[in-house]
C-alpha cells in the first residue's frame, strides 16, 4: 500500500502500537553507534519498531529505497542489534544516527510528536511511496525483532521487501542494486551469488592451482549466517576452489570463533581441524568481517589480518595499473588500529598514498571514495574497494581496445573481472576471500609467501571497563586523548619507553569499555606496554572491577 494523500498516515495506531504491543522495556539510553543500536536482545522491540517508522520517512527523503538489518554482528548470541542502510549500499548518514537515537529514546507517549518533528524538521514530502528492505541473521531474537520492524513499515504505510535471512553484506548489496535499476547487479540474494561467483570464475580462469597456491581453504564460519553463504559459494565454485566449513551452524554464534576471536585472541578458533600450513579463514556473524591465519610446523599461530589483506589488494591493483599503462589514482585508507608495519610499508615501499581516519566503516567508505580506486580495511578485516565510475568505464575500455599493446589489455581485463568480483558496498568477508584467493592463485602464493612481504609490529588489543566510556575524548582520528587531562601525557611516557612503541585508546562504541591498543619493536615487551597504559586509563578514566597488572 502506497501513501498517498487520500491514504494518509494513521498516526493514533501508529501511537497505540507504541504504547502497548511495542512499548519501552529500558529507562536507560541506547544509542545509535557506528554499527547501528546493539545491545541485549530483549530490550530492542520498541527500538526496532520505531526505526521500521523511521526508515519510511528516511526512504521518503532520499526517495529511493532504504535497508533495515537486524544482526549484532560479532557479539554474543543473546545480544541483538538494527543498522539502517542508505541508497547506495552505505551506512546511514551521520546526521540521522542523531534522529534514529532521538526517536529510540523519547517515551511511548511522545513517538507521535517525535515522527511528525522529523517530518517537520527535514521537510519531508510523506506522500511519496517510501520503501524499506529487511534483512536478518540467524539469531532466534532476529525473526520477533524484524516482526516489530515490519510494524513499524506498515504503520507508516511503507512498501516493504523482506528478505528473511541473509549476510549484511547481501542487504546491503540488494539495496545498492534495487536504487540503481539494477546497473550494479540483479537486487536478489540470487543475483548476488551470481555475480561474484561468475566474475570470480573469470578471473581465475578456471585453474585451481599455481606454483605454491593450492586452491582449498578452510572456512571458521562463526556458527553464524555466513555458513548458509558460504555453503552457497562452495556449491557453485567447486569447480575451480574447495571450500572446506566448520563452525557452520551447529554450534554457539561467535562463542571463541569467528574473526573477532580469531584477531583479538590471536588463537585459532574452537574446532579448527588444525592442520600445518593450510590456508585457513574466519569470518563473523554476519559475514562482514574477515581474517586469515594459518599454523606452521612448530604449531605457531600466523595471524594475517585486514592490513594484510589490504595491503595485498593495493599491491597487485598498483601492478595492473602498471602493466595497462592507466593514470588512474590509486589509494588506501586504515585506522589507527593499522599496525605500524604496515602503513611503512604502504606508504614507503608501495608509495601507495595512504590516509588515516576515525574507526567505523562509514569513515573509511567516505574516504575511500576520493581515490579513483580506494582500498579500505580495517585491522578487524572490515573493508572494501571502491571504485570510481569513471574509473570503471576506463578501465573496461581499456580492455577491448585495440590500440593497447595485448599485455596492456590483458592487464586492463584482469582489472575489469575483478572488480565484479568486489561487493563495493560494504566490507563482504566472502567477496573480500574470493578476491584474496584470486591474488594469491596469480602469483603462485601460499600463506608463507604471503606473510614475507612485510613484518607486523607486534601488537595487542585490551579492554578496561570503566564507569563512563564518554569520559574519554579523541582527536587527531583518535590517535591522541584529549580526556581525561593527562592521561595522553601519560601514555605517552609509557610509549617512550619501548623501541617503535604506540598506542592509543578509545571508548567502545557499544559498551562501558575504553579499548586499549598498543605495539611495539619486540613480542616480550608489547604485553607490558598494553598493560601499563590500561593501568594509567583505569586510574584516571575512573575504572571499575580489577584493576590490571603487568605481567
Amino acid at each position: 500500500m502506497q501513501p498517498s494523500a487520500a491514504n494518509p498516515v494513521d498516526y493514533s495506531l501508529v501511537e497505540s502500537l507504541a504504547k502497548n504491543q511495542h512499548r519501552k522495556a529500558y529507562d536507560g539510553v541506547i544509542q545509535y553507534g557506528t554499527a547501528g543500536f546493539r545491545t541485549k536482545a530483549d530490550i530492542l522491540d520498541h527500538v526496532l519498531f520505531r526505526m521500521g517508522l523511521l526508515t519510511v520517512l528516511r526512504s521518503q527523503v532520499k526517495k529511493a529505497a532504504i535497508g533495515l538489518m537486524i544482526t549484532a554482528s560479532h557479539n554474543p548470541e543473546a545480544d541483538n542489534g538494527v543498522k539502517l542502510v542508505d541508497p547506495n549500499g552505505e551506512m546511514l548518514e551521520s546526521s540521522w544516527e542523531t534522529i534514529a537515537t532521538r526517536l529510540a529514546n523519547v517515551q511511548d507517549s511522545q513517538v507521535v510528536s517525535t515522527l511528525q518533528e522529523i517530518i517537520k524538521e527535514q521537510n519531508i514530502d510523506t506522500s511519496y511511496p517510501a520503501s524499506v528492505i529487511i534483512g536478518r541473521d540467524t539469531r532466534s531474537s532476529s525473526l520477533p525483532l524484524s516482526q516489530a520492524a515490519v510494524e513499524g513499515v506498515k504503520a507508516m504505510n511503507g512498501n516493504l521487501k523482506d528478505f528473511g535471512v541473509v549476510t549484511t553484506p547481501q542487504l546491503h548489496y540488494v539495496v545498492h542494486c534495487t536504487n540503481t535499476n539494477g546497473a550494479y547487479g540483479v537486487p536478489t540474494v540470487e543475483g548476488y551469488y551470481e555475480k561474484i561467483s561468475k566474475a570470480f570464475k573469470t578471473a581465475v580462469g578456471g585453474k585451481k592451482d599455481n606454483d605454491k597456491y593450492i586452491g582449498k581453504v578452510q572456512i571458521d564460519a562463526a556458527n553464524g549466517v555466513g555458513a548458509l553463504a558460504v555453503k552457497e559459494f562452495k556449491k557453485q565454485l567447486s569447480d575451480v576452489i574447495d571450500i572446506q566449513i566448520y563452525n557452520d551452524g551447529n554450534g554457539q554464534l561467535n562463542h571463541m570463533c569467528g574473526a573477532d576471536y580469531v584477531k583479538i585472541q590471536q588463537i585459532p578458533p574452537v574446532n579448527d581441524p588444525l592442520k600445518p600450513l593450510v590456508r585457513s579463514v574466519s569470518i563473523d556473524g554476519d559475514a562482514d568481517r574477515i581474517v586469515y591465519y594459518y599454523t606452521d610446523e612448530n604449531n605457531k599461530f600466523h595471524l594475517l589480518d585486514g592490513d594484510r589483506i589490504a595491503i595485498l589488494v593495493a599491491a597487485h591493483f598498483k601492478e595492473l595499473l602498471e602493466k595497462s599503462n592507466l593514470d588512474l589514482q590509486l589509494g588506501l585508507v586504515q585506522t589507527a588500529y593499522a599496525n605500524g608495519g604496515s602503513t611503512a610499508y604502504i606508504s614507503e615501499t608501495l608509495k601507495v598514498p595512504v590516509a588515516c581516519v576515525p574507526t567505523g566503516v562509514k569513515h573509511l567508505h567516505h574516504k575511500a571514495l576520493e581515490f579513483d580506486i580506494g582500498v579500505y580495511f580495517e585491522a578487524n578485516g572490515h573493508g572494501t574497494i571502491v571504485f570510481k565510475d569513471s574509473a570503471v568505464q576506463i578501465i573496461r575500455t581499456a580492455a577491448d581496445n585495440p590500440s593497447l599493446s595485448e599485455n596492456q589489455r590483458t592487464a586492463a581485463h584482469t582489472l575489469s573481472s575483478i572488480i565484479d568480483v568486489i561487493n563495493q558496498t560494504v566490507g563482504d568477508a566472502l567477496s573480500d576471500m574470493l578476491l584474496v584467493e584470486l591474488i594469491l592463485r596469480a602469483k603462485g602464493w601460499d600463506t608463507v609467501a604471503w606473510e614475507k612481504s612485510y613484518r607486523d609490529l607486534p601488537n595487542r588489543q585490551v579492554k578496561v571497563k570503566v564507569q563512563d566510556r564518554n569520559a574519554i575524548t579523541t582527536t587527531d582520528a583518535e590517535r591522541r586523548c584529549v580526556t581525561p587531562m593527562g592521561l595522553q601525557e601519560k601514555i605517552d611516557e609509557i610509549v617512550a619507553k619501548y623501541p617503535k612503541g604506540r598506542s592509543f585508546v578509545r571508548p567502545s562504541g557499544t559498551e562501558d569499555v575504553v579499548r586499549v591498543y598498543a605495539e611495539c619493536d619486540r613480542i616480550e615487551d608489547v604485553e607490558k606496554l598494553a598493560a601499563q597504559v590500561s593501568i594509567a586509563v583505569f586510574e584516571l578514566a575512573g575504572g571499575i572491577g580489577t584493576k590490571p597488572v603487568v605481567p
